[in-house]
Order: C-alpha cells, then sequence, then structure tokens
C-alpha cells in the first residue's frame, strides 16, 4: 500500500484542493483531505505539487509506426484493399518502440492506437496503457472503435473520387447490415462489422474537409451507427452545422505542426478552441504526426488560444476516457480507478 499525501489535485469528479491518495494493488482505494497511516504503508509527501489522471490520447498509431525506421517497419496500413475491418491494431503493436517510454516520462498512461487511413475502413482501434512488454497485458479493449477514412488519402491511395469513396462506404453498410439481420455464411470482414451494426462499438471517422465532416454525418445518420469524427481540421467551416449536433464526439488534432496537404488549411488550435466552444471534445497528437510525448504542449497551446483550463485537462483525460468506453478504469483520479496519476513539480500545461 502507498500513500500520496498533499498533493493538490486536478481531475474531473474532485474540487481543486490538497488530498492524500490511497493506493493499494494498482487501484486508488481512497480520495480524502486526510488519510490516517495504519500499519505498513509506504509514505510519499508531495509538498502541495500538483497530481493528474495519467494523460490519455483518443487517436494515436503508437507501436503501429515504428520511431525512424523508415516505410518497412510502418504497420498502420494493410495496402491493397479499401475495406479491410477484420484487421486488428493489436496483432501489430510494438510495445518496445522507444516512443511508449517517451509517452510515459510525459505523463500520458493510456491511449488509442490503430490502423491510418489510407483505406476507406481501416480496421480495429485498440485502447491500451504506454506500459508493459506483452500487448494482451496492457490492452484495456483490444477492439473499441472501427476505422474508417474519408477524403484525400483513400482518394490519394485508390484513385478515387469523394462520390466513389462515399459510395464505397454507404454499399459496405449495406452489406453489413444484410449480413447482421441474416448471417448465414461466415464472413471474416462482415463478422468484424456486427458490433457496429449491433450498436456496440462506434465507426472512428478520419475526416478533415468541411464537406468530409458532412457527409460522415449523412451517412452515419442514414444507417444509424454511432461514430466520432476524428481531426475535424476545418470543422471551423461548418462550425454551425457541428452546432446543432452537440452530441458527435469531436477528436480534434492535430493542430501543431505544418499544412501538409490541402485538406489540413484549418490546422491550428484558435480554430481546436472555437470548435470546443459549448462542448466536450478531445484533443489528439495523431502520434506520430506530432510525438505522443508532446501532448501536454498541444493542451497548453490549446490553453494559450483561450480554451479554458479545466476544459482543456479534460480533453486529454476524462472525455478521451468516456470515448473509448474506459472511464470506468482511467480518466479521473477516483475511488475504485486504475492508479494511473501523473505527479507534476509545477502547474500542467
Amino acid at each position: 500500500m502507498m500513500i500520496l499525501k498533499n498533493g493538490k489535485v486536478l481531475s474531473y469528479g474532485v474540487e481543486e484542493g490538497l488530498y492524500d491518495i490511497l493506493i493499494e494493488d494498482n487501484k486508488i482505494k481512497k480520495v480524502a483531505k486526510k488519510i490516517e497511516i495504519e500499519g505498513d504503508v509506504e509514505v510519499i509527501d508531495l509538498n502541495g505539487m500538483y497530481v493528474t489522471p495519467g494523460l490519455i490520447d483518443a487517436h494515436t498509431h503508437l507501436g503501429l509506426k515504428e520511431n525512424g525506421l523508415g516505410e518497412f517497419y510502418s504497420d498502420h496500413n494493410e495496402k491493397g484493399n479499401p475495406l479491410s475491418p477484420q484487421i486488428r491494431a493489436i496483432d501489430a503493436i510494438n510495445p518496445k518502440d522507444i516512443t511508449f517510454e517517451e509517452a510515459r516520462n510525459a505523463g500520458i498512461t493510456c491511449c488509442a492506437t490503430g490502423p491510418g487511413s489510407l483505406n476507406i475502413v481501416g480496421g480495429q482501434y485498440a485502447c491500451i496503457k504506454t506500459y508493459g512488454k506483452i500487448i494482451d497485458e496492457m490492452v484495456l479493449d483490444p477492439y473499441f472503435a472501427m476505422k474508417v477514412a474519408l477524403g484525400e488519402n483513400p482518394k490519394k491511395e485508390y484513385g478515387m473520387t469523394r462520390m466513389g469513396i462515399a459510395s464505397t462506404l454507404r454499399e459496405f453498410l449495406r452489406s453489413c447490415k444484410r449480413y447482421s439481420e441474416n448471417s448465414e455464411k461466415y464472413d471474416a470482414k462482415m463478422e468484424a462489422m456486427l458490433p457496429i451494426m449491433r450498436g456496440e462499438k462506434h465507426l472512428k471517422i478520419h475526416s478533415h474537409r468541411g464537406d468530409d465532416i458532412v457527409t460522415a454525418i449523412r451517412i452515419c445518420e442514414e444507417f444509424g451507427v454511432k461514430y466520432t469524427l476524428d481531426h475535424v481540421t476545418c470543422g471551423t467551416d461548418v462550425l454551425d452545422y457541428l452546432n446543432t449536433k452537440k452530441d458527435i464526439p469531436l477528436l480534434i488534432g492535430p493542430s501543431l505542426g505544418s499544412r501538409g496537404k490541402m485538406e489540413l488549411l484549418g490546422k491550428g488550435f484558435e480554430n481546436a478552441v472555437k470548435l470546443a466552444e459549448g462542448r466536450d471534445v478531445c484533443l489528439i497528437t495523431d502520434s506520430p504526426v506530432i510525438p505522443l510525448q508532446y501532448l501536454p504542449v498541444c493542451v497548453g497551446l490549446a490553453i494559450s488560444k483561450g480554451m479554458p483550463y479545466r476544459k482543456a485537462l479534460e480533453s486529454v483525460t476524462i472525455n478521451p476516457a468516456r470515448v473509448m468506453g474506459v472511464e470506468a478504469r482511467v480518466g479521473s483520479i477516483e475511488e475504485g480507478k486504475d492508479a494511473d496519476i501523473v505527479v507534476w513539480e509545477k502547474e500542467p500545461f
């Protein structure tokens, strides 16, 4: 057992102030203003240092696109088939990649990682911890969402127009719907989509440009499937429309770095702040587009452009935990949750 004493806690569900935190068997046993010490307990006095939940990024390719090793070592895009829902991230994540250590050192304890955006349907996204050597022991959910991509990446890879991409996705979902209603003959692709069609999992839709964002909404509403909009780079171009649909989770980013293609013209933290007004959002790095250890820097930049501090903190803690369906275990400092805790010498971000 361990007690962290006199830490200034910043967390969803906890009123800001000095607290003691009792940890037992890697779980948060108790959070209180004062915890009496009984028996053999390791005590660490934080002397007023800041304490947050472990940070969470809801959209990365951690361990799938290995650090500095080139195209041959990139395992995040299964090329050659625009529809590959049976592909599983956990079959290719390498926990020995140095980026895991860098992420942990920056306070990121959990993240989403999964397929890239070359394919229209790219495969199964996983929620994992950043600590461990065996991916099966690091996984919180091996398949919490199905990756889908619109826009320039599949357009370039397969020589399609946006009309063709949308049509291919629509016809595939129609086939999946038929299969879910009458699945007599086994089909690996269709089986992988059953949790989507049953509403148990959601589509994770790569969409940058305003028209792609609207197309994603149109198709998902047509089939009644759950979804998130990931990147939303030019979301301010359709901001009034998005504001009529506040229930759609927006995963915003990467907002740092150059604009490498036309559909990134809206890239920037000013737009991220506008998209976050009046709704909960997640800030993402799309690591390695932004190396995952710079997630706290992204939060700080969002705050500098006007995002309220508490909203920014929750965008990398409880909000991504909820999006991935793991909020019972991570995302806040609350009794019963995993002891994923970060101690900061100075105020974070």
